[in-house]
């Protein structure tokens, strides 16, 4: 897996500040999506709109999780978490995501498959129905419109195509906002296609087929966000390139004649902590020894991606392990 910064990157952009303006933009939007939505599920009847109105509702709450994601994050270091708080990131994206697939895939297919049972005659408004899911489109595409900006950005300074990015990137506030508003999109044109289809054939299983595409779409972005919270939460590990960078930021220091192990691994949205052993450039005595590892290790956590660094001094005997 590639992890955001690449080896050509500087370690210390911070795009902490444009990842909440995206989910506060997603939230803007998805609130006054979803009143739009759930008025016109109860004016027209349909099953589509009905889980489009569901769908808007989970995302709104979702945006609420990224937000405190983002602030709970961000908090330094301290001496009861000396590798910070980054994780809760992806404690409250998981949430979040788990949320989109109980709340918004579930009930979007329960609905579905009871319009189905029940034999309901379904919208009865088709032109409420599309003004909604119109400006709906609209809405939920300048939303996404922040997001597509935001990591096309970052892409570009990665050297990564978009969509590698989405996934690999260790901030889930935008990763999952890019995935809610996509799937938002989608699903607006499978309500469109569901209510057509109701209207031209008069059959409302069409409206019903449309409720369950929705929740199908959901549970399955759902899934995929769920997946990429859970690998971080468990410890994902920085990229190749991330770490051929992190060698080089290492033997740049006067004092470090090479490094013979190194391991990154995230503990937050560009948050990183790094342990390698190194060979120390002269013969000093032991003393001088801890004095020189503690002050590059404040200097290594001077840059703004690493949180917490370790430094050992590598034994004579040991393999280059770097491979």
């Amino acid at each position: 897996m590639n992890a955001e910064p690449d080896a050509t990157a500087p370690l210390g952009a911070d795009s902490g500040g444009e990842s909440t303006r995206t989910v506060v933009i997603a939230l803007i939007a998805n609130f006054a999506v979803a009143v739009a939505k759930t008025v016109a599920a109860v004016i027209s009847g349909s099953a589509s709109m009905t889980a489009e109105a569901t769908h808007s509702w989970a995302d709104t709450a979702n945006q609420g999780f990224l937000i405190v994601a983002n602030r709970r994050s961000k908090r330094p270091p301290d001496t009861e978490r000396p590798l910070g708080y980054g994780r809760e990131a992806y404690v409250w994206s998981l949430l979040a995501a788990v949320g989109l697939f109980v709340v918004g895939g579930t009930v979007s297919v329960w609905h579905g498959v009871t319009e189905i049972l029940h034999g309901e005659n379904g919208p009865e408004n088709y032109l409420v129905a599309y003004i909604v899911l119109g400006v709906a489109f609209v809405l939920e595409a300048s939303s996404l419109l922040q997001a597509f900006r935001q990591l096309r950005g970052e892409a570009s300074e990665y050297d990564r195509e978009l969509l590698d990015h989405v996934l690999d990137t260790s901030d889930p506030t935008t990763r999952a906002v890019f995935a809610e508003d996509t799937a938002a999109l989608i699903g607006i044109v499978l309500a469109l296609l569901g209510i057509g289809l109701h209207q031209l054939t008069g059959e409302a299983i069409w409206d019903a087929i449309g409720s369950i595409l929705v929740g199908l779409l959901l549970g399955v972005v759902a899934v995929i966000l769920i997946d990429r919270n859970r690998r971080f939460l468990v410890g994902e590990p920085a990229s190749p390139r991330l770490r051929e960078a992190a060698i080089a930021l290492l033997e740049r220091l006067p004092e470090v004649a090479s490094v013979r192990f190194i391991r990154l691994v995230f503990v937050g949205p560009k948050q990183l902590f790094l342990v390698a052993s190194v060979d120390l450039v002269g013969d000093a005595v032991e003393s001088r020894i801890a004095d020189t590892l503690r002050d590059l290790e404040n200097r290594l956590q001077a840059e703004p991606y690493i949180v917490d660094a370790v430094l050992t001094i590598a034994e004579p005997d040991e393999l280059d392990r770097l491979s």
